[in-house]
């Protein structure tokens, strides 16, 4: 992820003025953003505030279409489907990296049948425990764990998720052990991390951050390579040098899209990810913006199919 840096966003945004003329012409109608999740929650909140954004630059309606289900792959597989005109943009997550070497079959080829347009955000992830829990650092949480083999549990928002092989390549590096439980969803591992049934959970940061504001979870950890940006929670890279796992969220199109239409995409994203209210609630929700360009966000993601392949296979992580 070296060559994620501030400097990215800044020089996209003049992509827009090297585009041919046929791009400024673009989008001729509505334009569909595919979001993976179902409503609600701050992915949501930003995905609506960026189409927002892009309906204000492009003068046409921008309508988000919720196309939840199956880990992100069907709303993945609608977008490859879709015509490769830009009318159809989809948003992703690490599940888009994860699924080739966790799904045995998945419907589109995952790098012939989408282009990348950017990368949104780097989100951070989290560990957290039960207000109780006998550990307030991640040394604590280590120390504990090997005293008491067995005994530790987690609770991810499923099978495969970044959450999980995050959790995974942790208890690698840090020779360690804890069972590993699937939830179906963040809200069901958070209720049951705060009803006592689970001992940790790994998730976003900005899904845990309310519960963690209102006293009802503690932070362990946050798993990136810096603190959260206007918070001071520990890092696990602060314990364990050189660890840094994030998610990721960003914007693809349907193999095909001619190049300038995915640049003069990407290069009106830039301007919206550059705005004051977007820069407000990404360091709200802990969200680091990037902004790259298409040929980076694809160099990008095949590097995270090498890395999260890797953790899958030698993990021996099965879909659930």
């Amino acid at each position: 992820m070296n060559w994620i840096k501030h400097t990215a966003l800044a020089l996209s945004l003049g992509l827009a003025a090297l585009a041919p003329a046929a791009a400024q012409d673009f989008p001729k109608g509505p334009v569909k953003i595919i979001i993976p999740f179902p409503p609600g929650g701050p992915t949501d909140t930003v995905g609506r505030l960026l189409g927002q954004k892009l309906q204000e630059t492009w003068g046409q309606p921008v309508i988000i279409d919720y196309k939840p289900g199956a880990g992100t792959v069907i709303g993945a597989d609608f977008v490859a489907k879709s015509a490769p005109d830009g009318q159809t943009i989809g948003m992703v997550n690490s599940s888009l990296a994860v699924n080739p070497t966790l799904r045995k079959k998945l419907p589109y080829d995952t790098q012939k049948d989408l282009a990348g347009v950017t990368q949104l955000f780097n989100m951070q992830l989290a560990i957290v425990a039960h207000p109780n829990a006998p550990f307030n650092n991640l040394r604590e949480l280590i120390d504990y764990a090997r005293k008491n083999p067995g005994k530790l549990n987690y609770g991810t928002p499923g099978a495969g998720s970044t959450t999980h092989l995050g959790a995974e390549l942790l208890k690698r590096e840090a020779g360690f052990e804890m069972q590993h439980i699937a939830m179906k969803g963040s809200a069901p591992a958070h209720t049951e991390l705060m009803g006592g049934r689970l001992d940790l959970v790994v998730d976003p940061f900005l899904s845990i951050l309310p519960y963690v504001q209102g006293g009802r979870m503690k932070i362990i950890a946050t798993m990136g390579d810096k603190r959260v940006a206007g918070h001071d929670y520990p890092t696990v890279a602060e314990t364990i040098p050189g660890f840094n796992v994030g998610a990721l969220l960003g914007f693809v199109a349907p193999a095909g899209t001619p190049k300038p239409v995915l640049q003069k995409i990407q290069a009106d994203t830039a301007k919206a990810l550059a705005s004051a209210d977007v820069q407000k609630r990404a360091q709200e929700f802990g969200l680091q913006v990037v902004g790259s360009t298409p040929e980076q966000f694809d160099a990008f993601i095949a590097s995270e199919m090498k890395r999260w392949g890797r953790i899958v296979t030698e993990a021996k992580i099965e879909q659930e």
